[in-house]
Formats: structure tokens, C-alpha cells, sequence
């Protein structure tokens, strides 16, 4: 990947601009070259603050950032409408939080930038500014344009995570889970493991909704009645399927090795487990884009923004796959295309 990265600004008064700070210190370890898109005058305060010899370079054009990238963090300047202070929300940022969401889409749509990398948000500040979705995933499928459909996936070298249903609650998960809905995270799964993870021969692992995977209809009939037949399809498709399969069974180290994703039912479902394996080097990525989109796999962390203690463990780990991604999918697209001339 020749482009660099286009990194957030992520909630302002969270530990974004911390850890982003730390992974451009720890480029020499393999840290591809990205640029912020944030206010240099906040970056340049924490840095001081924090004691982070971060020297700081504002550009105009993405292109600038690979040749900079080496001596300094290239920054794409925004303008911050209030005072961001770690640990205390202000909506009057929201505006810029999405600015720096959007211009990293376009960006990276029109070529200037290879993915994108999320920063956390805080969606609450954006709500009360008029944030109309339930989180980045669905934010990042309208600005793709029509037609797109976002799967979230989380990843970590020990396992791959997809929730069917996600920013719901449990009751409304259970009463929403169909058929279409599971082939639609399936189908998506599956072409990404191949196209942006270099998976020859995708393997799914889908997990039932109810404990024992329902025991045959004895503790629930959606096994049956909705991801029994949804697996039927996507097996004549020629997907790999197994399922559905008993959660409390399907996460140990033995059978992940049975698999390349699990398919699961509900938010916490699947995050527990990577959380779990994995907790700060696991990376959120959003399936079913015409672009790259990682993120790292935790929030705002409010509570220790500005202490100088925050990880930049999971966003190091979001930078890397995106490049990583990136290439994959550049090079299964252009062998597509030549197999098109053929």
C-alpha cells in the first residue's frame, strides 16, 4: 500500500489524540505511515502536556504525509468550535468529530488515502448534536453511498467475530434475528475473509441464539426455524457453514482452530470472547465497503483521557491490519481484473 492512512480525530476529549501520538512513536516497529485528521493545536497541547516528543506537520494534500511520516506526524488540520479538555464532553465539537469521519471516507474513496482508521467516538456528544446513527458502523454505510450494507467484524490473531445484530438490546435482538439478515453477514464474511484477509477456503462457524444451540427446539426454536435454514442456503451457495453451534463450546482454543470467523447472534455474544482473548489487541473492522475501515476495539476512556497512561496497543493493531487489508484487496482486485481481460 503506497497511500497513507487516514487516522480520526475520534471523541476530543477521550484518549484518541493520546494513542495516536504513541503510535507515530512507535513507527520504527512496523507502524505504517498515516496522517490525522485533527486540530494541530490540540495535538501539539497534549503532546506537551503528556511530555511526548511528537514533532508535529500540518498538510494540505495526504500526499505530503508519506515523505513526512519518518521525522514528524502529519496532520490534515480541523478547527475544534470548543475547548477540548480530557475528560469533559463538549457536543460543540461534534461538528468536527464527523468532519474528520467523512474526510477520511472521501478521502480514501477517491484514492489520496489507502483506509481508513477510526479513533474512538463517544456517541452520546454526538447525539445531542444531531448524530442521527447508532454508531460508526452505520455512519460509514451511508457515507459508501447507496446500496452498502456494513457487517462489523472483530479481529485478533486468535479469533474473528461477527454479531448478526449489534447496537440493539438483547430482547429486540432476539425478536430482529432472520434468516436474510444472518445470510447477508455470512455472504459478506466470507468474501471479505478471502478478498481482505487471504483466506483461501473460508470456514464459518454460526452459533445458535439459545444456550445448547436450542437443544433441538427444547429451549427455542429459532435454531430451527431461522439459522438451521439460513445455513441450509448459504451451504448450497457454497459457503463453508457449520452450526448452529452451542456458544458455551464453540470459543475454545481447540475449536477455533476449526474455523476462520464465527458468525454470532448478538452483540455481546461475540465481543465477550475476543474481549476476553484478546482485550487490547483486538481491531474492529467494517465488512462490505468499497473502502478499508479498522478501529480499535475499545471506547473513549474518559476516565484516564489526559493521564498519559492510555494504550496505543489496539489502534497500532487497527493501523496495521488496514495496511494490511489494503494490500490484500488491491491484489485480489487487480487479479480479478486481469482474469476479466482474459
Amino acid at each position: 500500500m503506497t497511500a497513507p492512512i487516514a487516522l480520526t480525530m475520534g471523541e476530543p476529549a477521550g484518549i484518541g489524540g493520546e494513542i495516536a501520538l504513541k503510535a507515530w512513536l512507535g513507527r520504527a516497529a512496523g507502524v505504517p505511515p498515516f496522517f490525522a485528521i485533527d486540530s494541530p493545536a490540540r495535538l501539539d497541547a497534549l503532546a506537551a502536556a503528556l511530555h511526548l516528543a511528537v514533532p508535529l506537520r500540518e498538510i494540505d494534500d495526504p500526499g505530503e504525509a508519506a515523505s513526512l511520516f519518518a521525522t514528524a506526524l502529519p496532520v490534515l488540520p480541523l478547527t475544534l468550535a470548543g475547548e477540548a479538555e480530557p475528560g469533559r464532553l463538549d457536543s460543540a465539537n461534534a461538528g468536527a468529530v464527523i468532519e474528520s469521519i467523512s474526510r477520511a471516507v472521501q478521502l480514501t474513496q477517491s484514492g489520496a488515502a489507502g483506509a481508513v482508521v477510526t479513533n474512538p467516538i463517544h456517541k452520546s456528544a454526538l447525539y445531542a448534536a444531531g448524530f442521527a446513527h447508532p454508531g460508526h458502523t452505520e455512519f460509514l454505510a451511508e457515507l459508501a453511498g447507496p446500496g452498502y450494507r456494513a457487517v462489523m467484524m472483530l479481529a485478533s490473531a486468535e479469533l474473528r467475530v461477527v454479531p448478526v445484530t449489534i447496537h440493539i438490546s438483547l430482547a429486540e435482538a432476539a425478536r430482529n434475528l432472520s434468516g436474510d439478515a444472518i445470510l447477508r453477514c455470512a455472504r459478506v464474511t466470507a468474501r471479505a475473509l478471502a478478498r481482505d484477509f487471504g483466506v483461501a477456503r473460508p470456514r464459518l462457524a454460526v452459533a445458535g441464539l439459545n444456550p445448547h444451540a436450542g437443544e433441538e427446539g427444547g429451549m427455542g426454536a429459532e435454531e430451527i426455524d431461522i439459522i438451521g435454514l439460513a445455513l441450509e442456503q448459504l451451504r448450497g451457495e457454497g459457503i463453508d457453514a457449520v452450526g448452529p453451534l452451542s456458544a458455551d463450546t464453540m470459543f475454545h482454543a481447540a475449536a477455533r482452530k476449526t474455523y476462520d470467523a464465527a458468525l454470532c447472534m448478538y452483540h455481546d455474544q461475540a465481543l465477550i470472547p475476543i474481549k476476553t482473548l484478546d482485550f487490547e489487541g483486538g481491531v474492529n473492522t467494517t465488512l462490505g465497503l468499497p473502502f478499508v475501515r479498522t478501529s480499535p476495539d475499545h471506547g473513549t476512556a474518559l476516565d484516564i483521557a489526559g493521564q498519559g497512561v492510555a494504550s496505543a496497543t489496539s489502534l497500532i493493531a487497527a493501523l496495521r491490519l488496514a495496511a494490511e487489508m489494503a494490500a490484500r484487496r488491491a491484489a485480489w482486485d487487480k487479479a480479478a481484473n486481469r482474469g476479466k481481460r482474459k
